[in-house]
């Protein structure tokens, strides 16, 4: 991934907190950062089939602002999700533990605990605030990229003593996301 230009683990970026937009001030470097991260997984999808959708945040791509994208499962042309400045704030009490992946060090796979659903406050280009309710599969992709921009990465939310798998050892167990 890091011949696309997807930033790995180490690089100081991802530990580091995204700066928010002032929107709509700042629409058009919002805008910029959002065709940059379509660029990206542009060139991320010409290598690798994501059968569980795929996401990809800022400052993966080295550029410190909040802002995702989210390509669900199976997409339709209309159904990339562009976060800007997302926050969540509330999450369901259930959870489910699965296997994710990321494009900051793609040679692993780790046993998450996630929130099967949550709502994601979000600003819109022209500065409103939008909130969304995400499920399941949806659910763990943005919670994952959220992470990013709070510079977290998803071995930081894995139960003590569990650790990633090669993907090669992962190829052989991992299944579809499921309810639980």
């Amino acid at each position: 991934m890091k011949a696309v230009g997807i930033l790995q683990v180490g690089d100081p970026i991802l530990a580091a907190v995204a700066t928010p937009f002032d929107l709509p001030a700042e629409a058009d470097q919002a805008r910029a950062v959002v065709a940059a991260l379509f660029a990206a997984l542009q060139r991320v999808r010409e290598l690798h089939v994501f059968a569980k959708g795929v996401g990809l945040a800022a400052p993966q791509i080295g550029i410190g602002r909040a802002a995702a994208i989210v390509i669900p499962p199976d997409p339709d042309a209309d159904d990339a999700i562009v976060l800007l400045n997302p926050r969540i704030i509330s999450a369901c009490a259930e959870t489910a533990e699965q296997y994710e992946g990321c494009l900051s060090f793609f040679d692993v796979r780790g046993l998450v605990p996630r929130p099967l659903t949550l709502e994601v406050e979000h600003t819109t280009l022209d500065g409103q605030t939008k909130t969304t309710a995400f499920p399941y599969g949806l659910a763990r992709l943005v919670a994952h990229e959220i992470d990013h921009l709070a510079g977290r990465l998803y071995t930081s939310r894995m139960r003590e003593g569990v650790k990633p798998l090669p993907v090669e050892e992962y190829r052989g167990i991992g299944q579809p996301w499921k309810r639980s």
